[in-house]
């Protein structure tokens, strides 16, 4: 793969330059390879849901895993032409939000996240996709003022405890930013400070669909509806794992 990598810019380099550099690329390649560098980083791009996304230092590279938020959307809005308005928590590459939109289109979008340089990311994606009359990206925490309605929000939060960190593969513990990998002591930090949010952000009717880490769902539970949301469903992904949290508003709950 790399060296076909290395290929593709020397066939692009002789046309503009007259000059070979593949295997200087390629062995360069290896070199950030062997220092653990994370091929998605070294390739610059990254597939998810059949989509291709940037990535590079500064955001998490998109996970199949996570495909599971998208495909628990498409089951609960079968409708691929309904008009809705979603918002994507801790946006990232900008991933979660790019697949729903592609998979709906009339439907909007808001991406947040707090960090400057994932947004880069996600901007690329969003030209990239061609999305950009139909998204908007907010550099925030958890979009603390923002005005409740969104019919679906998505949001793949830090979910890793603090101290598991490091006995991470070192292509993620090394290169991966480390607030989007760290969930505190417990690693639920995150679903605290969403279940208030996301009451108040979600329409009535809106679903919210939230990855967890593996063996949290029974905390996760418990953090979401000790308040105003309920869960609807829980996906597994394709290891039957619990992946997916599907919340809801209780009904006259927050507004």
């Amino acid at each position: 793969m790399l060296w076909n990598f290395a290929a593709e810019i020397e066939a692009s380099a002789l046309v503009a330059r007259g000059t070979g550099r593949a295997p200087a690329l390629f062995d360069s390649f290896i070199e950030r390879r062997l220092a653990h560098e994370p091929l998605a980083y070294i390739l610059g791009h990254k597939e998810f849901w059949s989509l291709d996304f940037s990535v590079g230092p500064g955001v998490l590279i998109p996970r199949p895993d996570s495909e599971t938020l998208i495909e628990a959307v498409c089951k609960s809005v079968p409708d691929k032409s309904a008009p809705l308005s979603v918002l994507d928590l801790g946006t990232g590459s900008g991933c979660l939000l790019i697949a729903v939109l592609m998979e709906y289109p009339n439907a909007r979008g808001v991406g947040v996240d707090i960090s400057a340089e994932a947004l880069d990311w996600a901007t690329r994606n969003v030209a990239k996709h061609r999305l950009e009359d139909r998204t908007v990206l907010i550099q925030s925490g958890w979009l603390e003022d923002a005005s409740p309605g969104f019919d679906v929000i998505v949001c793949n939060p830090p979910y890793i405890p603090s101290g598991e960190i490091g006995a991470l593969a070192p292509e993620v513990r090394q290169f991966e930013p480390r607030a989007a990998l760290d969930g505190g002591p417990d690693g639920l930090d995150a679903y605290r400070i969403l279940a208030s949010r996301i009451a108040t952000l979600l329409a009535p009717e809106g679903r919210a669909f939230v990855e967890i880490g593996a063996g949290q769902e029974t905390g996760v539970r418990h953090i979401f509806e000790g308040g105003s949301l309920f869960v609807a469903n829980v996906h597994p992904d394709l290891a039957g794992i619990p992946r997916c949290i599907a919340l809801m508003r209780v009904p006259g709950g927050a507004k």
